[in-house]
């Protein structure tokens, strides 16, 4: 229960700081439409090229990996906000005042979710009222949503370990670029089958080419790689739990 009130208390402030806060709400609403607006719609004859056959089509294609990427830059971003936690004191005096100190760590996961949530809604509606094709059903979708929320708890994750190591705003470039060139070595404007050369070779071996490949196919009705995508998924939130939590025995640490 205590694990619980923690984190509660620290998920709430998180999301009210972000909403009453239009410098830190607006660009995880704007990166993700503008990225949409550039891929779906100025890269859209490319499903014209020969092999390209995605059935629900390229705005359809490029939703998939957009809203994947705004699941991931939503916990980047509120990993943001733990290293200004960490800044302005507060963080610190959260460690000596929380009872149980991993309730931190789960109340900036749940504020990144929160965060994302706001975001997936915003851009999935601004989808659906330019057109874009949906043909999978509803478990299809829920699927989706929620390999979305398993990249989102993995790049927090990832994030506040990074954030409660270095205890700085400097820190942030550190938890971007790696997610960032994770996330644009996947097949991003064309299908795996199309890529060439050496970008093929490192798609095939990026984790989050079966979470994309996966999501394409639930959003199209036609399911793929699903248990491979959902370990992936698993194993990397696994892993970058014992990341932040390491993370947050340095914060302890160092007082």
């Amino acid at each position: 229960m205590r694990t619980f009130a923690v984190a509660k208390g620290v998920a709430w402030r998180t999301l009210h700081n972000v909403l009453t806060n239009p410098s830190l709400l607006l660009p995880s609403l704007i990166f993700p439409l503008f990225f949409f607006t550039a891929f779906a719609g100025g890269l859209s004859n490319i499903r014209h090229v020969p092999g390209f056959a995605y059935p629900s089509g390229y705005t359809a294609f490029q939703f998939v990996f957009v809203l994947l990427q705004s699941a991931a830059f939503g916990g980047v971003f509120t990993g943001f906000g733990i290293a200004r936690d960490f800044e302005s004191g507060f963080a610190r005096r959260l460690l000596l005042a929380a009872p149980n100190r991993v309730g931190i760590v789960f109340g900036y996961a749940l504020a990144a979710l929160g965060r994302w949530m706001i975001t997936a809604t915003v851009l999935t509606v601004v989808a659906l009222a330019v057109g874009m094709h949906v043909g999978g059903s509803g478990v299809d979708l829920v699927g989706l949503y929620t390999l979305a929320v398993l990249l989102n708890l993995a790049a927090v994750l990832w994030a506040a370990g990074v954030a409660m190591r270095f205890r700085t705003m400097q820190a942030g470039p550190v938890m971007q670029f790696p997610v960032f060139v994770v996330l644009f070595f996947a097949p991003v404007y064309v299908p795996l089958t199309l890529l060439q050369g050496w970008i093929h070779g490192v798609a095939v071996v990026n984790p989050v080419t079966r979470i994309v490949e996966a999501g394409r196919g639930f959003l199209s009705g036609d399911p793929t790689q699903v248990g491979l995508a959902y370990a992936t998924g698993v194993v990397l939130v696994v892993l970058f739990s014992l990341w932040a939590l390491r993370g947050l025995r340095s914060a302890e640490r160092a007082g």
